[in-house]
């Protein structure tokens, strides 16, 4: 009968055979925690912004409805009042969805910052790493020549 192998012995051994250098996949991990902070820095800065706007606008719209809700003496003030609330309103709206306009483009920009910049210093990594194998390799080859 066959005898069955252990897989994490197997796994054991050909990792043994392989010796790797953990130290790009240590820098590959904190530069990508790094990068995510920043992200999430962003969103959590967009969604206070986006909070406070909302807050604004309904803010706003309750003091609209408080004029719109006392009581008149002549029917035609309430009519008046209705036209002016709506109006208000207009104004209200789209001053508050170009403030969110605006947030959504500075996140956007903000972003696209981030990312570049982790592009730049992940082509300046990768760079170093390319430039370290070679230096080893040509080590290795001369090494390996001379004997």
């Amino acid at each position: 009968m066959a005898k069955k192998q252990d897989p994490t012995a197997v796994l054991k051994e050909f990792m043994a055979a392989f010796k790797v250098d953990t130290t790009a996949m240590e820098g590959a991990y904190k530069n990508t925690a790094v990068l995510n902070e920043k992200l999430a820095g962003v969103a959590l800065d967009a969604a206070g912004k986006s909070s406070e706007i909302s807050a604004k606008w309904t803010a706003d719209t309750i003091a609209k409805l408080t004029e719109i809700s006392k009581a008149k003496s002549d029917p035609n003030e309430y009519s008046n009042a209705l036209t002016d609330y709506a109006s208000a309103q207009a104004d209200i709206a789209a001053g508050n969805l170009a403030a969110f306009a605006e947030l959504a483009k500075n996140v956007q920009l903000e972003t696209v910052e981030v990312l570049v910049a982790a592009g730049k210093e992940m082509s300046e990594d990768t760079a170093a790493t390319v430039k370290k194998a070679t230096d080893e390799a040509v080590k290795a080859a001369k090494s390996a020549t001379k004997k």
